[in-house]
């Protein structure tokens, strides 16, 4: 593959960047992290997810190892969401009363919630934009959850969630979080923290980078959460987004939390959001180095390279969610002014996350196929 004119949209760097173990590790508290890992790790099926070598794309760009953490196999959910949004389930089932669970999403969080709902026996409804595809709602709707599609975007079947939630006394599982809705939140992002544990015992080489790909933050801020509780050493963060869609970067610029429009989804649906969620917001506004903003344009190129075995001597199925890190890299290594102001050189390692799997089956299809074009 040719990379050479692989570029990113936007490029900023926090001038506010702090990065504290102690303030991380009390915006999302270090016990929930412990009892996480915990609680999962008894769950029938865990094993840590692969930590595979893109070999072949470190060789292009010059650098020492690009680590790729591969949630295609995070239980049979095919995404890292099966942490966050099940174990959080898991969480409030213990108030000790048959409760009825509902959340928003754009597909693998509700998965999660639903999944984790069926392995308690709880009633669960899960509301959907009109943008989410007929193959994520059968995903969500085998765990015997109740569907119910809200026209608009993300955050219009989030305020329909919130409004009949607080109608029929359901409690809400969402990954985003608010002044007066910290808990839950939190709860999620500390499954989410697992990652980084067991990246912790896969390697011992120094992770200089990590690209973390952002919608609300939540995975993002789980994952420095993780940094912070796990790691010796601190990497620099690089938060991606879609430049359709590019909240963290906006909102570090003024250095305040800011709600943009979306004026077209992108593709990555997932990431497809106008507004940090709050927690996340805490961490990201100081841990993260610097923000990039990518087009949907080399999406499928990437998906069909990481199945073809391009970047890698493994073939890996990665959805178009798992693809922003390896864009921004890519983008960033062709720009020798940035890449030497974040010090990417021959020594570096660095570490994506490839969130998801195929997790929607007939978009992955249809990309795979444009990308092998």
């Amino acid at each position: 593959m040719h990379y050479q004119k692989w570029k990113y949209s936007k490029f900023l760097f926090n001038k506010k960047h702090k990065f504290s173990r102690d303030y991380i590790l009390k915006c999302l508290p270090s016990d929930l992290l412990i009892d996480s890992y915990r609680t999962i790790s008894k769950w029938k099926g865990y094993s840590p997810t692969p930590l595979l070598n893109l070999n072949k794309l470190n060789k292009e760009l010059n650098l020492n190892n690009i680590f790729y953490k591969d949630e295609s196999k995070r239980f049979h959910l095919k995404s890292f969401k099966a942490l966050g949004g099940a174990y959080a389930v898991e969480k409030i089932s213990k108030l000790g009363k048959k409760i009825t669970v509902s959340s928003a999403t754009a597909g693998n969080h509700g998965k999660s919630v639903a999944w984790g709902a069926s392995r308690l026996k709880l009633k669960c409804k899960i509301f959907v934009s009109q943008y989410v595809s007929q193959t994520r709602i059968n995903e969500i709707e085998k765990f015997g959850a109740h569907v119910i599609r809200v026209k608009g975007s993300y955050e219009d079947s989030l305020i329909e969630c919130q409004k009949q939630s607080k109608k029929n006394n359901w409690k809400i599982v969402q990954d985003v979080s608010t002044n007066n809705y910290k808990y839950i939140p939190q709860l999620t992002m500390a499954g989410y923290s697992i990652m980084v544990k067991e990246i912790s015992k896969q390697t011992n080489q120094y992770i200089t980078h990590i690209f973390l790909q952002a919608g609300v933050g939540g995975l993002a801020a789980g994952v420095v959460a993780g940094v912070a509780k796990y790691f010796k050493r601190i990497p620099k963060i690089i938060i991606v987004e879609p430049d359709r869609a590019d909240c963290v970067l906006q909102s570090i610029r003024i250095n305040k939390l800011k709600k943009i429009r979306i004026k077209k989804e992108s593709i990555m649906g997932g990431m497809s959001c106008n507004e940090m969620s709050l927690v996340p917001w805490q961490i990201l506004k100081r841990a993260s180095n610097c923000c990039v903003s990518i087009s949907d344009k080399n999406v499928a190129k990437t998906l069909a390279g990481l199945k073809d075995k391009k970047f890698s001597k493994s073939s890996i199925v990665g959805g178009e969610c798992a693809t922003p890190g390896v864009i921004a890299l890519i983008g960033i290594c062709n720009d020798i002014k940035v890449r030497k102001l974040i010090n990417l050189d021959e020594k570096s390692n660095i570490l994506v996350i490839g969130c998801e799997g195929n997790a929607d089956v007939k978009l992955y299809k249809q990309l795979l196929s444009n990308g092998r074009k």
